[in-house]
């Protein structure tokens, strides 16, 4: 007996026989064919409620650490270490925004994946204490990718929850 309606995939009705639900949400029929369904979701975003500032740290990898989630559909953002890990190859489009603490200093945040720089944001001018660096992009991601910030130099201001960090599957390959 088949308890499972038919999926629709690309405007296309696809029918599973003697198909049984997996772990992760797909449902593998008889034949050994893994197809989802587009109702799993992938969906974080996290702030920070306090100032990073690096001598307080002993964080040599310098992620910038997160300690409140707002949205964590699918919960593939860890809080702990501040690490996002893909769970389907896709598309996904990250962004963020840092606030710098003091004048007189330059931030620099990179949003890394797999331990590279992908891209970066800067604040720097002299005379401004509170000015915004952020950025956002699209990433092609494979199974357990990983994606964190890293700040490369400077102090973030928190207080507030200036810091933000947040990130979606758009679609699936």
């Amino acid at each position: 007996q088949n308890d499972t309606e038919p999926i629709v995939l690309e405007g296309k009705c696809l029918v599973v026989c003697d198909s049984s639900p997996s772990a992760d949400g797909a449902i593998t029929s008889s034949l050994g064919i893994s197809v989802r369904s587009g109702s799993a979701k992938v969906a974080f975003s996290a702030t920070r409620s306090t100032n990073h500032e690096p001598s307080e740290m002993s964080n040599r990898t310098m992620t910038i650490y997160f300690d409140q989630v707002l949205v964590n559909i699918g919960n593939h953002f860890d809080l702990a270490s501040s690490i996002f890990v893909a769970p389907r190859k896709g598309i996904y489009s990250f962004s963020f925004h840092v606030v710098k603490v003091y004048n007189r200093q330059t931030i620099q945040v990179s949003l890394m994946q797999n331990g590279y720089p992908v891209i970066s944001a800067f604040a720097g001018d002299q005379d401004v204490t509170r000015e915004a660096a952020s950025n956002g992009v699209l990433l092609h991601m494979e199974r357990e990718d990983k994606v964190h910030l890293k700040l490369e130099r400077g102090n973030l201001m928190g207080g507030w929850k200036y810091s933000t960090f947040s990130g979606f599957l758009v679609f699936p390959l």
